[in-house]
Protein backbone atom coordinates (compact mmCIF):
# COMPACT_ATOMS: atom_id res chain seq x y z
CA UNK A 1 0.00 0.00 0.00
CA UNK A 2 1.43 3.36 -1.01
CA UNK A 3 1.32 6.28 1.36
CA UNK A 4 -0.47 9.45 0.26
CA UNK A 5 1.84 12.03 -1.30
CA UNK A 6 2.59 15.10 0.76
CA UNK A 7 1.22 18.14 -1.11
CA UNK A 8 4.47 19.97 -0.30
CA UNK A 9 6.30 17.50 -2.54
CA UNK A 10 4.04 17.90 -5.58
CA UNK A 11 6.40 20.32 -7.33
CA UNK A 12 9.66 18.54 -6.48
CA UNK A 13 9.85 16.67 -9.78
CA UNK A 14 8.77 19.59 -11.91
CA UNK A 15 11.39 21.17 -14.11
CA UNK A 16 12.82 24.33 -12.59
CA UNK A 17 12.51 27.24 -14.97
CA UNK A 18 13.28 30.93 -14.75
CA UNK A 19 13.70 33.66 -17.31
CA UNK A 20 16.47 36.22 -16.85
CA UNK A 21 17.19 39.00 -19.34
CA UNK A 22 15.69 37.05 -22.21
CA UNK A 23 17.43 33.76 -21.30
CA UNK A 24 15.36 30.82 -20.12
CA UNK A 25 17.39 28.78 -17.62
CA UNK A 26 15.63 25.50 -16.93
CA UNK A 27 18.15 23.11 -15.39
CA UNK A 28 16.65 20.59 -17.79
CA UNK A 29 18.07 17.32 -16.56
CA UNK A 30 20.88 15.71 -14.66
CA UNK A 31 23.37 13.37 -16.30
CA UNK A 32 22.30 9.76 -15.63
CA UNK A 33 24.73 7.60 -13.66
CA UNK A 34 27.31 6.03 -15.94
CA UNK A 35 26.81 8.45 -18.84
CA UNK A 36 29.95 10.19 -20.05
CA UNK A 37 30.36 13.93 -19.34
CA UNK A 38 30.28 16.41 -22.28
CA UNK A 39 34.09 16.47 -22.54
CA UNK A 40 35.36 13.15 -21.17
CA UNK A 41 39.06 12.67 -20.59
CA UNK A 42 40.55 10.44 -23.23
CA UNK A 43 43.98 9.34 -24.27
CA UNK A 44 44.84 10.68 -27.71
CA UNK A 45 46.95 8.94 -30.34
CA UNK A 46 50.18 10.55 -29.15
CA UNK A 47 49.29 9.69 -25.55
CA UNK A 48 48.76 6.04 -26.45
CA UNK A 49 52.06 5.99 -28.32
CA UNK A 50 53.97 7.44 -25.36
CA UNK A 51 52.22 5.05 -22.99
CA UNK A 52 53.29 2.13 -25.16
CA UNK A 53 56.83 3.51 -25.26
CA UNK A 54 56.90 3.84 -21.46
CA UNK A 55 55.63 0.28 -20.95
CA UNK A 56 58.12 -1.10 -23.48
CA UNK A 57 60.99 0.81 -21.87
CA UNK A 58 60.06 -0.34 -18.38
CA UNK A 59 59.71 -3.97 -19.49
CA UNK A 60 63.05 -3.87 -21.28
CA UNK A 61 64.76 -2.29 -18.27
CA UNK A 62 63.36 -4.87 -15.88
CA UNK A 63 64.47 -7.71 -18.11
CA UNK A 64 67.89 -6.10 -18.60
CA UNK A 65 68.89 -5.60 -14.99
CA UNK A 66 66.37 -7.14 -12.58
CA UNK A 67 67.29 -10.79 -13.11
CA UNK A 68 70.80 -12.19 -13.70
CA UNK A 69 69.55 -14.72 -16.23
CA UNK A 70 67.85 -12.17 -18.45
CA UNK A 71 70.81 -9.79 -18.14
CA UNK A 72 73.14 -12.47 -19.52
CA UNK A 73 70.66 -13.28 -22.28
CA UNK A 74 70.38 -9.64 -23.39
CA UNK A 75 74.16 -9.20 -23.26
CA UNK A 76 74.69 -12.24 -25.51
CA UNK A 77 72.01 -10.96 -27.90
CA UNK A 78 73.61 -7.48 -27.97
CA UNK A 79 77.00 -8.95 -28.89
CA UNK A 80 75.50 -11.18 -31.56
CA UNK A 81 74.08 -8.05 -33.24
CA UNK A 82 77.33 -6.13 -32.80
CA UNK A 83 79.40 -8.98 -34.25
CA UNK A 84 77.26 -8.88 -37.38
CA UNK A 85 78.08 -5.19 -37.75
CA UNK A 86 81.78 -5.95 -37.23
CA UNK A 87 81.63 -8.57 -40.00
CA UNK A 88 80.38 -6.06 -42.61
CA UNK A 89 82.90 -3.32 -41.85
CA UNK A 90 84.87 -1.88 -44.75
CA UNK A 91 86.63 1.43 -45.42
CA UNK A 92 83.81 3.10 -47.36
CA UNK A 93 81.06 2.07 -44.94
CA UNK A 94 83.20 3.06 -41.97
CA UNK A 95 83.69 6.56 -43.39
CA UNK A 96 79.93 6.90 -43.88
CA UNK A 97 79.25 5.74 -40.33
CA UNK A 98 81.81 8.15 -38.91
CA UNK A 99 79.93 10.99 -40.63
CA UNK A 100 76.60 9.76 -39.23
CA UNK A 101 78.24 9.39 -35.81
CA UNK A 102 78.69 13.19 -35.80
CA UNK A 103 74.89 13.54 -35.51
CA UNK A 104 75.32 12.84 -31.80
CA UNK A 105 78.07 15.40 -31.28
CA UNK A 106 77.66 18.74 -29.54
CA UNK A 107 78.64 20.46 -32.79
CA UNK A 108 75.44 19.18 -34.41
CA UNK A 109 73.05 19.36 -31.43
CA UNK A 110 74.10 22.79 -30.13
CA UNK A 111 73.18 24.81 -33.28
CA UNK A 112 69.71 23.21 -33.38
CA UNK A 113 69.11 24.18 -29.78
CA UNK A 114 70.46 27.71 -30.26
CA UNK A 115 68.20 28.24 -33.27
CA UNK A 116 65.16 27.05 -31.28
CA UNK A 117 66.08 29.33 -28.36
CA UNK A 118 66.58 32.31 -30.70
CA UNK A 119 63.17 31.77 -32.34
CA UNK A 120 61.39 31.51 -28.99
CA UNK A 121 63.12 34.64 -27.69
CA UNK A 122 62.33 36.50 -30.92
CA UNK A 123 58.61 35.68 -30.65
CA UNK A 124 58.61 36.19 -26.85
CA UNK A 125 57.40 32.69 -26.06
CA UNK A 126 58.83 32.80 -22.56
CA UNK A 127 56.83 29.98 -20.96
CA UNK A 128 57.62 27.65 -23.86
CA UNK A 129 61.28 28.70 -23.69
CA UNK A 130 61.42 27.76 -20.00
CA UNK A 131 59.85 24.39 -20.83
CA UNK A 132 62.46 23.75 -23.54
CA UNK A 133 65.43 24.69 -21.34
CA UNK A 134 64.22 22.68 -18.34
CA UNK A 135 63.51 19.65 -20.54
CA UNK A 136 67.03 19.75 -22.00
CA UNK A 137 68.69 20.14 -18.62
CA UNK A 138 66.65 17.42 -16.91
CA UNK A 139 67.24 14.88 -19.68
CA UNK A 140 70.94 15.61 -19.50
CA UNK A 141 70.93 15.13 -15.72
CA UNK A 142 68.77 11.99 -15.83
CA UNK A 143 70.95 10.27 -18.41
CA UNK A 144 74.12 11.11 -16.45
CA UNK A 145 72.62 9.69 -13.26
CA UNK A 146 71.41 6.54 -15.03
CA UNK A 147 74.83 5.92 -16.52
CA UNK A 148 76.45 6.18 -13.09
CA UNK A 149 73.76 4.03 -11.45
CA UNK A 150 73.88 1.25 -14.05
CA UNK A 151 77.63 1.43 -14.73
CA UNK A 152 77.49 -0.74 -17.86
CA UNK A 153 80.87 -1.07 -19.65
CA UNK A 154 81.33 -0.56 -23.38
CA UNK A 155 80.77 -3.52 -25.74
CA UNK A 156 83.41 -6.28 -25.92
CA UNK A 157 84.12 -5.67 -29.61
CA UNK A 158 86.65 -3.49 -31.40
CA UNK A 159 85.52 0.11 -30.89
CA UNK A 160 86.41 2.42 -33.78
CA UNK A 161 84.42 5.51 -32.72
CA UNK A 162 84.73 8.16 -30.02
CA UNK A 163 83.09 7.52 -26.66
CA UNK A 164 83.00 8.88 -23.11
CA UNK A 165 81.85 7.24 -19.87
CA UNK A 166 79.53 4.27 -19.44
CA UNK A 167 77.37 2.96 -22.24
CA UNK A 168 73.84 2.70 -20.79
CA UNK A 169 71.74 4.53 -21.77
CA UNK A 170 73.33 6.07 -24.86
CA UNK A 171 73.58 9.79 -24.02
CA UNK A 172 74.09 11.00 -27.61
CA UNK A 173 70.94 9.11 -28.62
CA UNK A 174 68.97 10.59 -25.72
CA UNK A 175 70.20 14.15 -26.30
CA UNK A 176 69.57 14.12 -30.05
CA UNK A 177 66.15 12.49 -29.65
CA UNK A 178 64.98 14.93 -26.96
CA UNK A 179 66.28 17.87 -29.00
CA UNK A 180 64.26 16.89 -32.06
CA UNK A 181 61.15 16.00 -30.01
CA UNK A 182 61.03 19.15 -27.86
CA UNK A 183 61.97 21.49 -30.74
CA UNK A 184 59.14 20.00 -32.81
CA UNK A 185 56.64 20.52 -29.99
CA UNK A 186 57.90 24.03 -29.20
CA UNK A 187 58.18 25.51 -32.69
CA UNK A 188 55.84 23.67 -35.07
CA UNK A 189 52.06 24.07 -34.74
CA UNK A 190 50.01 20.90 -34.58
CA UNK A 191 49.68 19.96 -38.24
CA UNK A 192 50.99 17.59 -40.87
CA UNK A 193 54.23 19.59 -40.89
CA UNK A 194 54.89 18.52 -37.32
CA UNK A 195 54.26 14.91 -38.35
CA UNK A 196 56.72 15.29 -41.22
CA UNK A 197 59.27 16.75 -38.77
CA UNK A 198 58.97 13.81 -36.40
CA UNK A 199 59.25 11.29 -39.25
CA UNK A 200 62.34 12.97 -40.73
CA UNK A 201 64.07 13.42 -37.39
CA UNK A 202 63.28 9.84 -36.35
CA UNK A 203 65.16 8.71 -39.44
CA UNK A 204 68.18 10.81 -38.39
CA UNK A 205 68.09 9.41 -34.84
CA UNK A 206 67.86 5.87 -36.24
CA UNK A 207 70.89 6.54 -38.46
CA UNK A 208 72.83 7.74 -35.42
CA UNK A 209 71.89 4.54 -33.57
CA UNK A 210 73.01 2.37 -36.48
CA UNK A 211 76.32 4.21 -36.70
CA UNK A 212 77.01 3.78 -32.99
CA UNK A 213 76.35 0.04 -33.16
CA UNK A 214 78.46 -0.30 -36.33
CA UNK A 215 81.38 1.52 -34.66
CA UNK A 216 81.04 -0.69 -31.55
CA UNK A 217 80.42 2.28 -29.25
CA UNK A 218 77.03 1.18 -27.82
CA UNK A 219 75.08 -2.02 -27.29
CA UNK A 220 71.78 -2.20 -29.21
CA UNK A 221 69.86 -2.01 -25.92
CA UNK A 222 71.84 1.14 -24.97
CA UNK A 223 70.75 2.72 -28.24
CA UNK A 224 67.12 1.68 -27.82
CA UNK A 225 66.81 2.86 -24.22
CA UNK A 226 68.57 6.16 -24.98
CA UNK A 227 66.20 6.76 -27.89
CA UNK A 228 63.17 6.16 -25.67
CA UNK A 229 64.25 7.76 -22.39
CA UNK A 230 65.39 11.07 -23.90
CA UNK A 231 62.16 12.18 -25.55
CA UNK A 232 59.93 10.42 -22.99
CA UNK A 233 61.37 12.39 -20.05
CA UNK A 234 61.81 15.58 -22.08
CA UNK A 235 58.29 15.62 -23.50
CA UNK A 236 56.69 14.97 -20.11
CA UNK A 237 58.67 17.81 -18.50
CA UNK A 238 57.91 20.17 -21.39
CA UNK A 239 54.18 19.39 -21.36
CA UNK A 240 53.99 19.91 -17.59
CA UNK A 241 55.55 23.37 -17.86
CA UNK A 242 53.98 24.55 -21.13
CA UNK A 243 50.98 22.35 -22.03
CA UNK A 244 49.87 22.94 -25.60
CA UNK A 245 46.22 23.23 -24.56
CA UNK A 246 47.15 26.44 -22.70
CA UNK A 247 50.21 27.61 -24.67
CA UNK A 248 49.42 26.69 -28.29
CA UNK A 249 52.08 27.25 -30.93
CA UNK A 250 51.07 30.37 -32.85
CA UNK A 251 53.10 33.13 -34.46
CA UNK A 252 50.40 35.77 -34.86
CA UNK A 253 49.66 38.55 -32.41
CA UNK A 254 47.55 38.10 -29.32
CA UNK A 255 47.65 36.25 -26.09
CA UNK A 256 47.94 32.48 -26.37
CA UNK A 257 47.37 31.32 -22.79
CA UNK A 258 43.72 30.45 -23.39
CA UNK A 259 41.87 27.27 -24.26
CA UNK A 260 40.62 26.58 -27.77
CA UNK A 261 36.80 26.75 -27.76
CA UNK A 262 36.30 25.27 -31.21
CA UNK A 263 36.16 21.64 -32.28
CA UNK A 264 35.55 19.00 -29.65
CA UNK A 265 35.54 21.43 -26.71
CA UNK A 266 33.15 23.78 -28.50
CA UNK A 267 30.68 20.94 -29.08
CA UNK A 268 31.02 19.91 -25.44
CA UNK A 269 30.13 23.47 -24.33
CA UNK A 270 27.02 23.43 -26.53
CA UNK A 271 25.85 20.08 -25.18
CA UNK A 272 26.59 21.02 -21.56
CA UNK A 273 24.61 24.28 -21.77
CA UNK A 274 21.72 22.51 -23.47
CA UNK A 275 21.59 19.55 -21.10
CA UNK A 276 22.45 21.21 -17.79
CA UNK A 277 20.91 24.69 -18.13
CA UNK A 278 18.52 24.26 -21.05
CA UNK A 279 20.22 27.01 -23.07
CA UNK A 280 20.21 26.56 -26.86
CA UNK A 281 23.54 27.78 -28.26
CA UNK A 282 23.92 29.29 -31.74
CA UNK A 283 27.61 30.24 -31.64
CA UNK A 284 30.60 30.55 -29.33
CA UNK A 285 33.48 32.99 -29.70
CA UNK A 286 36.39 34.18 -27.53
CA UNK A 287 35.77 37.58 -25.95
CA UNK A 288 37.98 39.96 -23.98
CA UNK A 289 41.04 37.71 -23.96
CA UNK A 290 43.45 40.61 -23.44
CA UNK A 291 42.13 41.33 -19.95
CA UNK A 292 41.95 37.74 -18.73
CA UNK A 293 44.81 35.39 -17.87
CA UNK A 294 43.23 33.10 -15.28
CA UNK A 295 40.40 31.78 -17.46
CA UNK A 296 39.14 31.67 -21.04
CA UNK A 297 36.31 34.21 -21.49
CA UNK A 298 33.75 33.59 -24.24
CA UNK A 299 30.62 35.20 -25.63
CA UNK A 300 27.77 32.78 -26.31
CA UNK A 301 24.98 33.57 -28.75
CA UNK A 302 21.71 31.92 -27.69
CA UNK A 303 18.72 30.97 -29.78
CA UNK A 304 16.00 33.61 -29.89
CA UNK A 305 14.48 36.44 -31.89
CA UNK A 306 16.37 38.68 -31.65
CA UNK A 307 19.46 36.65 -30.66
CA UNK A 308 20.57 37.03 -27.05
CA UNK A 309 24.11 36.81 -25.69
CA UNK A 310 25.44 35.44 -22.42
CA UNK A 311 28.96 35.48 -21.03
CA UNK A 312 30.99 32.45 -20.02
CA UNK A 313 34.34 31.85 -18.29
CA UNK A 314 35.99 28.53 -18.97
CA UNK A 315 38.18 27.15 -16.19
CA UNK A 316 40.47 24.13 -16.56
CA UNK A 317 43.11 22.28 -14.57
CA UNK A 318 45.85 24.29 -16.28
CA UNK A 319 44.39 27.56 -14.97
CA UNK A 320 44.28 26.13 -11.45
CA UNK A 321 47.89 24.95 -11.70
CA UNK A 322 49.03 28.38 -12.90
CA UNK A 323 47.18 30.03 -10.00
CA UNK A 324 48.89 27.70 -7.52
CA UNK A 325 52.37 28.49 -8.83
CA UNK A 326 51.57 32.21 -8.82
CA UNK A 327 50.55 32.02 -5.16
CA UNK A 328 53.64 29.99 -4.27
CA UNK A 329 55.81 32.69 -5.85
CA UNK A 330 53.94 35.39 -3.93
CA UNK A 331 54.37 33.45 -0.70
CA UNK A 332 58.14 33.25 -1.25
CA UNK A 333 58.38 36.98 -2.03
CA UNK A 334 55.95 38.44 0.48
CA UNK A 335 54.54 35.69 2.67
CA UNK A 336 50.93 34.55 2.37
CA UNK A 337 48.89 37.68 1.74
CA UNK A 338 45.69 37.99 3.74
CA UNK A 339 42.66 36.14 2.37
CA UNK A 340 44.73 34.05 -0.05
CA UNK A 341 42.85 30.85 -0.87
CA UNK A 342 44.29 27.81 -2.65
CA UNK A 343 41.60 25.79 -4.39
CA UNK A 344 42.00 22.02 -4.39
CA UNK A 345 40.04 21.42 -7.60
CA UNK A 346 38.56 23.39 -10.49
CA UNK A 347 35.10 22.48 -9.20
CA UNK A 348 35.81 24.24 -5.89
CA UNK A 349 37.07 27.35 -7.71
CA UNK A 350 33.94 27.57 -9.89
CA UNK A 351 31.58 26.84 -7.00
CA UNK A 352 33.23 29.64 -5.05
CA UNK A 353 32.91 32.18 -7.86
CA UNK A 354 29.27 31.25 -8.42
CA UNK A 355 28.66 31.71 -4.68
CA UNK A 356 30.39 35.12 -4.68
CA UNK A 357 28.27 36.27 -7.64
CA UNK A 358 25.16 35.38 -5.68
CA UNK A 359 26.50 37.20 -2.60
CA UNK A 360 27.13 40.33 -4.67
CA UNK A 361 23.56 40.27 -6.02
CA UNK A 362 22.11 39.67 -2.56
CA UNK A 363 24.06 42.67 -1.25
CA UNK A 364 22.63 44.86 -4.01
CA UNK A 365 26.01 45.44 -5.63
CA UNK A 366 26.21 46.20 -9.35
CA UNK A 367 27.34 42.92 -10.91
CA UNK A 368 26.29 40.57 -13.74
CA UNK A 369 23.34 38.27 -13.18
CA UNK A 370 24.65 34.74 -12.46
CA UNK A 371 23.10 31.85 -14.42
CA UNK A 372 25.06 29.02 -12.76
CA UNK A 373 27.76 26.79 -14.20
CA UNK A 374 28.07 23.60 -16.23
CA UNK A 375 30.45 20.67 -16.01
CA UNK A 376 32.50 19.65 -19.04
CA UNK A 377 35.01 17.26 -17.44
CA UNK A 378 34.45 16.24 -13.80
CA UNK A 379 36.85 18.02 -11.43
CA UNK A 380 38.89 19.38 -14.35
CA UNK A 381 36.91 21.68 -16.64
CA UNK A 382 33.86 23.89 -15.96
CA UNK A 383 32.09 26.85 -17.54
CA UNK A 384 30.53 29.54 -15.36
CA UNK A 385 27.76 31.52 -17.07
CA UNK A 386 26.55 35.06 -16.39
CA UNK A 387 24.69 37.90 -18.01
CA UNK A 388 26.50 39.49 -20.98
CA UNK A 389 26.87 43.24 -20.52
CA UNK A 390 25.70 44.68 -23.83
CA UNK A 391 27.12 48.10 -24.80
CA UNK A 392 29.39 48.13 -21.76
CA UNK A 393 32.90 49.60 -21.82
CA UNK A 394 35.91 49.17 -19.58
CA UNK A 395 36.53 51.98 -17.13
CA UNK A 396 39.85 52.58 -18.87
CA UNK A 397 38.05 53.46 -22.13
CA UNK A 398 35.35 55.90 -20.97
CA UNK A 399 35.30 59.58 -20.13
CA UNK A 400 34.36 59.57 -16.48
CA UNK A 401 31.66 61.91 -15.20
CA UNK A 402 30.83 62.87 -11.62
CA UNK A 403 28.07 60.27 -11.68
CA UNK A 404 30.45 57.51 -12.78
CA UNK A 405 33.05 58.53 -10.17
CA UNK A 406 30.47 58.53 -7.40
CA UNK A 407 28.98 55.24 -8.60
CA UNK A 408 32.40 53.55 -8.59
CA UNK A 409 33.28 54.84 -5.11
CA UNK A 410 29.81 53.89 -3.84
CA UNK A 411 30.39 50.34 -5.10
CA UNK A 412 33.45 50.07 -2.86
CA UNK A 413 31.51 51.58 0.04
CA UNK A 414 28.81 48.93 -0.45
CA UNK A 415 31.45 46.20 -0.56
CA UNK A 416 32.74 47.41 2.79
CA UNK A 417 29.25 47.58 4.29
CA UNK A 418 28.40 44.07 3.03
CA UNK A 419 31.59 42.59 4.47
CA UNK A 420 33.04 41.78 1.04
CA UNK A 421 36.23 42.56 -0.90
CA UNK A 422 36.63 42.25 -4.67
CA UNK A 423 40.44 41.85 -4.54
CA UNK A 424 40.98 42.42 -8.28
CA UNK A 425 39.79 45.94 -9.06
CA UNK A 426 41.39 47.04 -12.33
CA UNK A 427 40.12 48.76 -15.51
CA UNK A 428 39.15 45.46 -17.17
CA UNK A 429 37.00 44.45 -14.18
CA UNK A 430 35.10 47.72 -13.77
CA UNK A 431 32.62 48.18 -16.60
CA UNK A 432 30.40 51.16 -17.39
CA UNK A 433 26.99 50.50 -18.95
CA UNK A 434 24.50 53.30 -19.54
CA UNK A 435 26.44 55.48 -17.12
CA UNK A 436 26.32 52.85 -14.36
CA UNK A 437 29.35 51.05 -12.92
CA UNK A 438 29.27 47.23 -12.90
CA UNK A 439 31.89 45.06 -11.13
CA UNK A 440 32.81 41.88 -12.97
CA UNK A 441 35.13 38.91 -12.52
CA UNK A 442 34.86 38.42 -8.74
CA UNK A 443 36.74 35.11 -8.81
CA UNK A 444 39.18 36.33 -6.13
CA UNK A 445 36.59 38.08 -3.96
CA UNK A 446 36.30 37.16 -0.31
CA UNK A 447 33.72 37.29 2.46
CA UNK A 448 34.60 38.90 5.79
CA UNK A 449 37.93 40.25 4.55
CA UNK A 450 40.53 41.94 6.69
CA UNK A 451 40.48 45.77 6.92
CA UNK A 452 43.77 45.73 4.98
CA UNK A 453 42.16 43.91 2.04
CA UNK A 454 39.21 46.32 1.96
CA UNK A 455 41.58 49.29 2.07
CA UNK A 456 43.43 47.90 -0.97
CA UNK A 457 40.12 47.75 -2.90
CA UNK A 458 39.56 51.46 -2.22
CA UNK A 459 43.06 52.38 -3.34
CA UNK A 460 42.77 50.39 -6.57
CA UNK A 461 39.40 51.98 -7.41
CA UNK A 462 40.74 55.50 -6.79
CA UNK A 463 43.77 54.69 -8.97
CA UNK A 464 41.73 53.63 -12.01
CA UNK A 465 39.46 56.67 -11.61
CA UNK A 466 42.46 59.01 -11.38
CA UNK A 467 43.85 57.49 -14.59
CA UNK A 468 40.75 58.88 -16.38
CA UNK A 469 40.50 62.12 -14.39
CA UNK A 470 42.69 63.95 -11.86
CA UNK A 471 44.03 62.64 -8.52
CA UNK A 472 43.09 65.81 -6.63
CA UNK A 473 39.52 65.73 -7.91
CA UNK A 474 39.13 62.00 -7.19
CA UNK A 475 40.40 62.56 -3.65
CA UNK A 476 37.82 65.30 -3.16
CA UNK A 477 34.96 63.11 -4.44
CA UNK A 478 36.14 60.12 -2.38
CA UNK A 479 35.64 62.08 0.83
CA UNK A 480 31.88 61.92 0.20
CA UNK A 481 32.00 58.19 0.99
CA UNK A 482 35.20 57.68 3.02
CA UNK A 483 36.99 59.56 5.75
CA UNK A 484 40.48 60.98 5.16
CA UNK A 485 41.81 58.31 7.54
CA UNK A 486 40.22 55.58 5.40
CA UNK A 487 41.97 56.96 2.31
CA UNK A 488 45.26 57.32 4.17
CA UNK A 489 45.01 53.69 5.28
CA UNK A 490 44.25 52.62 1.69
CA UNK A 491 47.43 54.14 0.27
CA UNK A 492 49.53 53.14 3.27
CA UNK A 493 48.53 49.57 2.36
CA UNK A 494 49.34 50.00 -1.31
CA UNK A 495 52.46 48.34 -2.70
CA UNK A 496 53.34 47.21 -6.19
CA UNK A 497 52.10 43.69 -5.45
CA UNK A 498 48.67 44.97 -4.34
CA UNK A 499 48.08 46.80 -7.64
CA UNK A 500 46.94 44.59 -10.56
CA UNK A 501 49.39 44.44 -13.46
CA UNK A 502 47.00 46.25 -15.84
CA UNK A 503 46.80 49.21 -13.45
CA UNK A 504 50.57 49.19 -12.86
CA UNK A 505 51.16 49.42 -16.60
CA UNK A 506 48.66 52.28 -16.93
CA UNK A 507 50.24 54.12 -13.99
CA UNK A 508 53.66 53.94 -15.63
CA UNK A 509 52.25 55.23 -18.93
CA UNK A 510 50.40 58.06 -17.14
CA UNK A 511 53.54 59.10 -15.28
CA UNK A 512 55.58 59.23 -18.50
CA UNK A 513 52.90 61.24 -20.29
CA UNK A 514 51.74 63.57 -17.49
CA UNK A 515 54.72 63.56 -15.14
CA UNK A 516 52.46 62.70 -12.19
CA UNK A 517 52.87 59.79 -9.83
CA UNK A 518 49.23 59.10 -8.94
CA UNK A 519 49.92 56.95 -5.87
CA UNK A 520 52.43 59.46 -4.48
CA UNK A 521 49.96 62.30 -5.08
CA UNK A 522 47.20 60.52 -3.16
CA UNK A 523 49.61 60.00 -0.27
CA UNK A 524 50.41 63.71 -0.26
CA UNK A 525 46.71 64.62 -0.14
CA UNK A 526 45.78 62.14 2.58
CA UNK A 527 46.79 62.46 6.25
CA UNK A 528 50.27 61.16 6.99
CA UNK A 529 50.31 57.43 7.73
CA UNK A 530 53.20 54.99 8.12
CA UNK A 531 53.33 52.32 5.39
CA UNK A 532 51.62 49.07 6.31
CA UNK A 533 53.97 46.14 5.81
CA UNK A 534 52.74 43.11 3.91
CA UNK A 535 55.81 41.01 4.62
CA UNK A 536 54.57 38.01 6.60
CA UNK A 537 56.98 35.33 7.78
CA UNK A 538 55.88 31.78 8.47
CA UNK A 539 57.38 28.29 8.55
CA UNK A 540 55.80 27.59 5.16
CA UNK A 541 57.33 30.71 3.63
CA UNK A 542 60.80 29.86 4.93
CA UNK A 543 60.52 26.25 3.69
CA UNK A 544 59.33 27.36 0.26
CA UNK A 545 62.07 29.99 0.00
CA UNK A 546 64.81 27.51 0.95
CA UNK A 547 63.40 24.93 -1.46
CA UNK A 548 63.24 27.49 -4.27
CA UNK A 549 66.86 28.54 -3.70
CA UNK A 550 68.02 24.89 -3.72
CA UNK A 551 66.13 24.17 -6.95
CA UNK A 552 67.52 27.29 -8.63
CA UNK A 553 71.09 26.45 -7.57
CA UNK A 554 70.78 22.88 -8.86
CA UNK A 555 69.34 24.12 -12.14
CA UNK A 556 72.10 26.72 -12.55
CA UNK A 557 74.75 24.14 -11.78
CA UNK A 558 73.37 21.79 -14.42
CA UNK A 559 73.06 24.66 -16.88
CA UNK A 560 76.65 25.79 -16.35
CA UNK A 561 77.94 22.23 -16.61
CA UNK A 562 76.09 21.76 -19.87
CA UNK A 563 77.29 25.05 -21.33
CA UNK A 564 80.90 24.48 -20.35
CA UNK A 565 80.82 20.74 -21.04
CA UNK A 566 79.61 18.79 -24.01
CA UNK A 567 75.93 18.86 -24.12
CA UNK A 568 73.39 21.55 -23.52
CA UNK A 569 74.00 24.56 -25.71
Amino acid sequence: MTSPRDPALEDVARRRERRIAGITVTGRRRRPSGQKPPLPRRLGTSGRIWLAVAVATLALWISLFAFPGTTDWWTRLDHQVLNRFVDIRDATLTNIMLVLHALGSAFFIRPIRWIAIAVLVGFRKWRILIGVLVAFVIVDGVTRLLQLAVGRPRPLVEIIGDWVGYSHPSRPMALLAVTFAVVGLALIPKSRWRTYWFIATSVLVALLGISRMYLGVDHPTDVWIGWLVGPAVGVVVFQLIAPESVFPIAYGRGRSAHLDVTGRRGEAIRHALQDQLGIEVVSIEPFGLAGSGGSTPIRIECEGDPPTYIFGKLYAQTHLRADRWYKVARTVLYGSLEDEVRFATVRRLVEYEDYILLKLKDAGLPSPEPYGFVELTPEREYLIVTEFLENAEEMGDVDVTDEIIDDALLAVRRLWDAGLAHRDIKPANVMVRDGQVVLIDPAFATVRPSPWRQAVDLANMMIILALRSDPDYIYERAQRFFSPDDIAEAFASTKSVTIPSQSRSSLATFKRAQGTDIVARFRELAPSRDPISIQRWSVRRVALAVGAVVVVLIFLQLLIQNIVGAGFI
